[in-house]
């Protein structure tokens, strides 16, 4: 076997070991929507700014270059035309499904490609444009990059890379029960009863979790917003920061209106070191893992445990030697409190650490499912400027539905790139079973819930997932502004209550 030495680590390296060499990250701040870029023009930009961070001048031939899905973007192969900006000798262009999850399953599933010799060369980006086009649609205005595209030929298609995010059960769908900033409140109201806190104190807690992550952002210059903000202004609502779905402010949530990208170029040892990459711009994922729970939330067991999480975080311990805790930099899935308070349970981590490198998805940017392309390039960014460190992700797709875990450090994994799955362990977990509208009707006690609220900042719709007599869980809701007035005020988890035959909530 042919090897190579290295001079940062004195060891030996088998020359397929995987390497991230390049990382880059752009944002969009600009007001003249005619001329602002568009999302491929973005992920454009940050491949180039991804090879210059490589301190190279050109990759070559890549084996692929792989686009997260994006939503903003109308192109039917963007990795191609990424790669035509930009002059690219691409061999195979690939487009994700829709999934937080995905940016570090594609690390993983490249990682291991060129462990194994099928790939040498692999680019990731992906990118969201949504500010600008949304202010577009404001002012009525078409920007070239906004028209439908020409139907790709059948040579010119991508390859479809991950799996498809399965979003909704039936039963949920006809509550009218489909969207995160409905569901993950649900999680949110099922911890706090959980952990028997009051209402206002459960505010005050996540709130103050958030308002670190604020200042993290604030420190971040890549951050799409750099305020700082107090954990009083984060749970106050107000003209600015409106109740979106309680228990949630506006700036509790995800903040999808950017305009962001991000890259990252992975190689093999080998081949870094043919480029003449510099040393100390090698970052190494060390291991990685992939599962999902069950995937609708009407067959999980409870609303306060993600066993896949934790199995997820446990056999990447296994493969690494390293608990979440112990790495030097940490980054949870952040688009809701609820996501990083299910994550830092499932994975043995105290929520008073520091627990975001970029300062989430509510104020570093949630451009969808791209975010955690944002927080690998920032993780890789930060262990370049400490030697010898370590750094754990875990990126989330759906309502904590889809996990993928990595490990990284500026030194070579001592036994190569190392990839399990505990899904086989996952799909055996028990099941519960959901009840139609139908089924229903009759007594039942109130499991979690979310109370929507509208743009003048008043209850108005409450989603409730209820378990009846004989454990089956079911849906419900309420367009009772009293009863959502009430259930924004105390706690109605445990609460019996009746479901009548239409899927209306009663106290």
């Amino acid at each position: 076997m042919q090897t190579l030495k290295t001079r940062v680590c004195a060891v030996t390296l088998d020359p397929r070991t995987p390497v991230l060499i390049g990382q880059a990250q752009v944002s969009q701040h600009h007001d003249d929507v005619l001329t602002a870029l568009g999302p491929t023009q973005l992920m454009a930009n940050a491949v180039r700014g991804a090879i210059a961070d490589a301190n190279v001048s050109s990759l070559g031939t890549i084996d692929a270059l792989y686009v997260l899905r994006s939503l903003s973007n109308r192109e039917p192969n963007p990795g191609r035309s990424v790669a035509r900006q930009l002059g690219l000798t691409v061999t195979t262009t690939g487009l994700t499904p829709h999934g937080g999850n995905l940016p570090q399953s594609l690390v993983n599933h490249s990682a291991l490609a060129i462990s194994r010799g099928q790939m040498d060369m692999v680019v990731l980006t992906g990118g969201e444009a949504s500010r600008s086009r949304r202010r577009a649609k404001q002012s009525s205005t078409q920007p070239l990059w906004m028209n439908a595209s020409p139907e790709s030929s059948a040579d010119d298609e991508p390859v479809t890379t991950g799996d498809e995010l399965v979003m909704n059960h039936e039963t949920e769908l006809a509550r009218n029960i489909a969207l995160p900033i409905q569901i993950y409140p649900m999680f949110e109201t099922a911890l706090r009863a959980a952990a028997a806190r009051s209402v206002s104190n459960h505010q005050q807690l996540i709130s103050e979790l958030w308002s670190r992550f604020s200042d993290v952002a604030a420190n971040n210059p890549h951050a799409w917003s750099r305020t700082a903000y107090t954990a009083e202004q984060i749970r106050t609502s107000s003209p600015t920061n409106r109740m979106v779905g309680f228990p949630y402010t506006k700036l509790m949530n995800s903040n999808n209106d950017v305009d962001m990208s991000a890259s990252l170029i992975l190689c093999s040892a080998e081949r870094a070191q043919s480029l003449g990459v510099p040393r100390d711009r090698w970052v190494f994922p060390q291991a990685g893992t992939d599962c999902h729970e069950h995937n609708f939330i009407s067959h999980r067991w409870t609303f306060t445990d993600t066993p896949a999480i934790r199995l997820g975080g446990e056999y990447l311990h296994q493969l690494t030697g390293l608990a979440a805790k112990d790495y030097d930099f940490v980054d949870l899935y952040s688009c809701f409190p609820s996501a990083v308070q299910l994550g830092a349970q499932s994975l043995g981590l105290n929520l008073d650490q520091q627990l975001t490198v970029t300062g989430g998805l509510s104020f570093a940017g949630g451009p969808f499912n791209n975010y955690v392309m944002h927080a690998i390039a920032t993780t890789m960014q930060k262990l370049r400027d400490t030697p010898h460190s370590t750094g754990f992700i875990w990126a989330n797709g759906g309502y904590a539905t889809k996990h993928s875990f990595g490990a990284y450090a500026t030194t070579p994994p001592p036994r190569g790139f190392l990839h399990s799955s505990p899904q086989a362990h996952v799909d055996a977990l028990p099941k519960r079973e959901v009840a139609t509208q139908q089924q229903a009707q009759g007594p039942a006690k109130l499991e979690a819930y979310s109370v929507m609220h509208g743009r003048d900042g008043a209850p108005e719709t409450v989603n409730a997932s209820v378990i009846l007599p004989d454990s089956r869980r079911a849906w419900a809701t309420t367009n009772n502004a009293q009863l959502a007035i009430e259930m924004c005020e105390r706690e109605w988890v445990g609460v019996p209550v009746r479901v009548d035959d239409t899927g209306t909530l009663l106290a």
